[in-house]
């Protein structure tokens, strides 16, 4: 979220500025007391010793509902002079008609673009400019948003300004035209990144092209998109029942209390919010092996894998393990496939969850033309041995270990605290989820590992998909097994109509 990477950096800022001028009296100490340096025997790695991780503590926070329904966190941070914000709301790129495509990602846009009611864009961006704060607004694949970052002196006249663009939204047709022109623009530059393609067809492989997981905007649905479209869009989903506010940093909380209720505090709630938020169903749409014959390439993209599952799984934590041990440096995939094999640029696989919709499990990387099937070969292999044979000990200390010392990076600062705590508040899980996960990280056994990596890793559900020069790979896609059939996929970009 905006605010909080805002504030991250401010933060930042000071300790630099702190810890040099540290350095510089350290430095005009020394130099005084000339103080010789003890010398010191460099030591191996393996020899280091390090103090046990601290303890995670919460911070101290506050959560409340107003009579309208909006659900509000609180979190107090006095360090800086800032404050951040955001809401959240029930909605989604997943909850727009098939045949316009793009609606939510462009009402998301313009709610800040287009200004507000009261103040036109370049006035709303005046305002914000000179108090050097700041009003963003989206709406992503499951989720809407808006947000705000400002100086503690500045907090009222901006919080109005954000409260605005919330309940007021102008959606001037100028502002919706430029930027359907903008991703115009980007549908045109749409394959001109292998990367970008081998990803967008991979998700169209396994959710279905047609599926809220998988569809991509184009010219036709662009063109189906009108001002009262996205007005529509906008009435049905923000509306105060259907939020949460989340607001962290120099503040007094009854005072803040006070500013929400009297920016908010007037919102009718929807009392018919809750038929509108049904989401689609989900489930694998193909397998097989499939090409897009790319032939200026000289390396191919690959990804392998198939439907994954959700957060919640009681099996999250030892997947997670299962990840670790296939991935990264000292990871199964870096020292066979790419260091011992010498087949792989980048080499990856992991079982990617969601929140409240499966995830996938994808495996993959880059490679040679000429490497292309021993690249899989290989991929797939790795995934099988993990699959039939149970993980060292050595292995699963490496891959706990890995996953609890970057537990701490969770809670860096009370922003990223709070964010994570709306996030559970808006799919429905417990607050404390993070630390069930963590204990069971920590409870996490090699016989854990394995069953998990025969229940969820299925190799008759796999998808290969390959962006690549077709003439140049040698061998063929085909000779990855007998009767494999390849089937090629075509991505040239409709052409624009009227």
């Amino acid at each position: 979220m905006q605010w909080f990477q805002f504030q991250r950096s401010q933060r930042k800022k000071l300790i630099r500025y702190s810890f040099i001028a540290l350095v510089t009296i350290a430095m005009i100490l020394l130099g005084l007391g000339r103080v010789p340096a003890l010398a010191q025997t460099a030591r191996h790695y393996t020899e280091l010793e390090f103090e046990p991780l601290p303890e995670i503590q919460l911070p101290d926070y506050s959560r409340f509902e107003l009579d309208n329904g909006i659900i509000v966190y609180l979190m107090e941070d006095h360090e800086l002079p800032l404050v951040g914000g955001t809401a959240m709301f029930h909605t989604g790129e997943r909850l727009e008609p098939g045949d316009k495509v793009g609606l939510a990602s462009i009402t998301g846009s313009v709610m800040r673009s287009g200004g507000t009611v009261q103040h036109p864009p370049d006035e709303l961006n005046l305002l914000l400019e000179q108090r050097a704060a700041s009003v963003e607004t989206g709406i992503d694949e499951t989720t809407g948003s808006a947000s705000f970052s400002v100086l503690t002196e500045d907090l009222s006249e901006v919080f109005g300004l954000f409260a605005e663009v919330i309940r007021q939204p102008a959606f001037p047709q100028d502002r919706i035209d430029l930027l359907k022109n903008q991703i115009r623009g980007g549908i045109a530059r749409r394959n001109d990144d292998p990367d970008e393609v081998v990803g967008r067809e991979f998700q169209k492989l396994v959710y279905g092209a047609q599926s809220p997981y998988a569809r991509t905007v184009e010219y036709s649905t662009l063109n189906n998109i009108s001002r009262d479209d996205i007005i529509g869009f906008y009435e049905q989903y923000f509306h105060p029942n259907n939020m949460i506010l989340g607001i962290v940093g120099d503040f007094e909380s009854e005072e803040m209390r006070s500013l929400i209720e009297a920016e908010f505090g007037d919102w009718q709630p929807n009392p018919n919010l809750e038929a509108q938020l049904d989401l689609p169903e989900v489930a694998q749409a193909q397998t097989g092996v499939f090409l897009v014959d790319q032939p200026q390439l000289t390396q191919s993209y690959v990804q392998v894998g198939h439907l994954g599952g959700q957060l919640d799984n009681p099996d999250h934590a030892a997947l997670t393990v299962v990840n670790e041990v296939l991935n990264g440096f000292g990871g199964r995939l870096t020292n066979e496939v790419r260091s011992r094999q010498g087949l792989a640029y980048v080499v990856y696989a992991y079982w990617n969850p969601r929140f409240d919709f499966p995830g996938t499990f994808i495996g993959g990387g880059q490679t040679r033309s000429d490497a292309t099937v021993p690249f899989i070969r290989s991929v797939l292999s790795e995934i099988e041995r993990i699959r039939t044979a149970p993980i060292t000990e050595e292995e699963l200390a490496r891959a706990k270990d890995s996953v609890l010392n970057a537990f701490i990076f969770n809670f860096q600062d009370p922003g990223q605290t709070l964010s994570r705590l709306m996030r559970y508040e808006y799919y429905g899980y417990p607050a404390d989820f993070i630390f069930q996960y963590q204990r069971a990280v920590q409870e996490t056994t090699i016989e854990d590992v394995q069953r998990a990596a025969q229940e969820y890793l299925k190799p008759e559900n796999i998808v290969t998909l390959v962006v690549g020069n077709a003439a140049a790979i040698q061998p063929p896609l085909s000779s990855l097994g007998s009767n494999i059939e390849v089937t090629q996929i075509d991505i040239t970009i409709p052409e624009p109509q009227g």
